[in-house]
């Protein structure tokens, strides 16, 4: 169990008299989560909701607004658990998925999840709202260069040359599928799918925004350390028919372009977190030199 942090208890306890009515709580107990503290709080008359304060420093991370509207679109299709209340701080309060179960990548393998997975991506994907939220990977790319540039942090050798087939990728993958902006959640790791209630639901949507549909599903093989055979899998539940050789290159082509940016964000925290940074980044970029081989296969 993680340590409750004293200076949230105020605040649990103010967002429980503004959002629900009520003077107290019975119980109180730390979820995970790394940026913000989450939290179970169960009512003196047994019921129960996540409770969560935005963690210090995530006001310049997370455009709040944003996230907002995302969340908003997820529990309106049913994607996430039914949120009650959100304050302009990001402080939010959902109901509590009973008997909740966090995913993790051994978890999420199994092919019963992966169907589910697939219709919860269907669903955001398919409901034809547009929230005006961007999520531009390839300018927030040109971003963190920018960063990277003026910290004077060291890139790989090779960059240059490795971005430029990066490039080449998404010209020739732009040219053949012309992808289409779709509300994505974006940053679908393992702990932010939940079950409970017999289903699961997909959480935490503060870098959800308009993107390819085909990111999410790129994103959740990557952390879940999907096989070729669980790839296939999640195309063909996601498509209703087995992938073919176009849509295995417009998913191939989103796996490079995710570990892409996320090379570049870790190369802007180098500084701030040292080696263990730099050993995620080089993780990143030696995946994302590996699918460009592959994709040059295909």
């Amino acid at each position: 169990m993680r340590e409750i942090v004293k200076e949230d208890l105020p605040k649990i306890a103010a967002l429980v008299k503004k959002v629900l009515g009520e003077d107290s709580y019975a119980s109180v107990e730390r979820l995970g989560g790394l940026t913000n503290h989450s939290y179970h709080v169960i009512l003196n008359d047994g019921r129960e909701y996540v409770v969560r304060i935005p963690g210090e420093g995530t006001e310049e991370l997370i455009v709040r607004g944003d996230e907002k509207k995302s969340t908003e679109l997820a529990c309106r299709v049913g994607v996430d658990a039914q949120m009650l209340y959100f304050g302009d701080d990001g402080s939010k309060v959902t109901e509590y998925v009973p008997g909740a179960v966090t995913m993790s990548a051994e978890t999420l393998k199994d092919p019963v999840r992966i169907k589910k997975m697939a219709e919860i991506y269907k669903t955001i994907h398919n409901c034809g709202e547009d929230t005006g939220v961007p999520f531009e990977v390839f300018d927030m790319a040109a971003g963190y260069e920018k960063i990277i540039a003026d910290l004077n942090v060291p890139m790989f050798p090779d960059f240059a040359e490795q971005e430029k087939k990066v490039m080449e990728i998404k010209k020739d993958v732009d040219a053949l599928v012309h992808p289409v902006k779709v509300p994505c959640h974006n940053d679908p790791l393992c702990e932010n799918w939940v079950e409970g209630n017999g289903r699961l639901y997909l959480i935490d949507w503060e870098y959800a925004g308009m993107n390819d549909g085909m990111w999410d599903l790129s994103d959740v093989s990557i952390e879940a350390s999907y096989s070729e055979a669980e790839d296939d899998l999640l195309l063909e539940d996601y498509f209703g028919r087995k992938a073919t050789v176009t849509d295995k290159k417009h998913f191939l082509a989103n796996k490079i372009y995710v570990d892409y940016l996320w090379t570049l964000w870790a190369k802007t925290r180098v500084p701030y977190s040292g080696q263990d940074m730099e050993d995620w980044a080089a993780e990143r970029y030696a995946r994302m030199k590996d699918n460009i081989a592959a994709f040059e296969k295909l």
